[in-house]
């Protein structure tokens, strides 16, 4: 008997199923979806509100400019520092500092009542939103295994233009309840303590440590050894060598540039050229196309880039096709969005296409950051991000000089144009797989 019972036993153990990985680690995608909503919600309501702003503080265009830049200054200074903070002390400390620290900011921007108190608020807003994108970069890089990487930054940064493009709308619906624009920053800053909250009780920055992990779940997990530059010396002289490094940080800044216009200016521009035969409602939702159209054009990057990289000779081939088609693409775009005769619809449809032809290069860009950073993709992730809102520092400054001084609205599309093709020229140039804290080797999917 005992004989039979070893042999059932044994045949039992034979013919039963391998354990099935659970999906803990998709939970780490929707912490960071959320985030990145809140992120631009708190971000572009300025725009929405800038007009009732001017009016009720007496902003001039070249003010209203530099209260727009001075986020942008501070969201890309910060970058490096936050994104080193993630690498050295891992991302569950700092961005539940980050996001606390912007959403008080963001309540703050309520209790402005100058040029200078809103430049400063505004300042210490960006950088606290600064940490977001590289923290959430890293948590990615441990969490998740290679080939769903990029794949999470095209529904991150779909989820983050959404939130944008609603949020034209949603300023509307807010400003339809409370007394001014004030209240409305007040509220807006309560989302983020709210998933600071949540965010605390689950996320762990070693996945290997969390209760919600199963071993086949682990053995998936092969990035947790980007944890280790926790301990590490960043090799800032690396990064300041290299091709790679520079071009990304070049088409990043373009990238930044034109689409610092859509998130600022753009619903200025509605405004004066449209604004007495359109509605307040038409006119949010116009001016949320080109964040909408990016958020599409981020999806269809993220889960193209693997199919492409099939045909097209490897995972390189594909991120640098993606990017600099989608530059050019846009370009075009808005080239034709300058024609004479143009109406409101057709035009924002036009640049509805370039938000969305602008993010073809996004999750290529950010998975090229895990890919060539390496065990530094925080620190690594945080300088580009930091080179490329330089470009959107310059742009809403330069738009509201533009506009003082000539008017042309069709002077500042040709110069976002310009920008575009510059950033595709980068892509062409660029290496977006080889990391650059080890010896040069071929990336899996590389042709051979």
């Amino acid at each position: 008997m005992a004989v039979i019972a070893r042999r059932v036993v044994s045949c039992a153990i034979l013919t039963a199923e391998p354990e099935r990985a659970t999906r803990a680690r998709y939970w780490v995608i929707v912490f960071a979806v959320t985030l990145a909503i809140i992120q631009y919600i708190d971000r572009v309501c300025i725009s929405k509100a800038m007009p009732f702003i001017q009016r009720d503080l007496h902003f001039s265009d070249v003010q209203a400019g530099y209260v727009f830049g001075a986020f942008t200054l501070a969201y890309a200074l910060f970058e490096i520092p936050t994104g080193w903070l993630g690498d050295r002390f891992g991302p569950r400390k700092v961005l539940l500092r980050v996001v606390i620290w912007w959403s008080f900011f963001t309540a703050a921007t309520a209790r402005a009542g100058s040029v200078l108190s809103m430049v400063v608020v505004r300042f210490l807003f960006g950088a606290g939103e600064a940490g977001c994108f590289p923290n959430i970069t890293k948590a990615f890089s441990a969490w998740l295994p290679p080939d769903e990487r990029v794949r999470a930054q095209g529904v991150l940064w779909l989820a983050a233009r959404w939130g944008g493009a609603a949020t034209p709308l949603l300023v509307v619906a807010v400003l339809s309840v409370v007394s001014s624009w004030r209240r409305a920053f007040e509220l807006f800053g309560l989302l983020g303590f709210v998933w600071a909250f949540f965010f605390h009780r689950w996320f762990r920055d070693n996945p290997l440590e969390h209760p919600s992990v199963n071993d086949a779940e682990k053995r998936l997990l092969t990035g947790v050894e980007n944890l280790e530059s926790r301990h590490g010396r960043v090799p800032w002289a690396v990064f300041a060598r290299s091709r790679s490094a520079w071009l990304l940080w070049i088409q990043y800044a373009c990238l930044s540039y034109v689409w610092y216009f859509y998130v600022t200016w753009f619903p200025t521009y509605l405004d004066r050229t449209h604004g007495a035969t359109l509605s307040p409602v038409m006119l949010a939702v116009l001016a949320g196309l080109p964040l909408f159209g990016g958020g599409i054009g981020s999806l269809i990057s993220g889960f193209w880039a693997g199919a492409l990289a099939r045909r097209a000779g490897g995972v390189g081939n594909a991120r640098k096709a993606l990017g600099a088609f989608g530059f050019v693409a846009a370009a075009a775009c808005l080239v034709a969005a300058t024609a004479d005769g143009r109406g409101p619809l057709a035009l924002a449809v036009l640049i509805g296409l370039a938000g969305l032809f602008n993010d073809f290069a996004l999750p290529c860009a950010w998975g090229a950051c895990m890919d060539v950073g390496g065990r530094f993709a925080g620190t690594f992730s945080g300088a580009m991000n930091m080179m490329g809102n330089l470009g959107g520092f310059v742009a809403p400054i330069a738009t509201g000089y533009i506009l003082q001084s000539t008017g042309s609205w069709t002077l500042v599309f040709t110069i976002s144009s310009a920008a575009y093709l510059l950033g595709a020229l980068a892509w062409l140039l660029l290496d977006p797989v080889t990391p650059l804290d080890r010896p040069r080797r071929r990336h899996p999917g590389q042709a051979e």
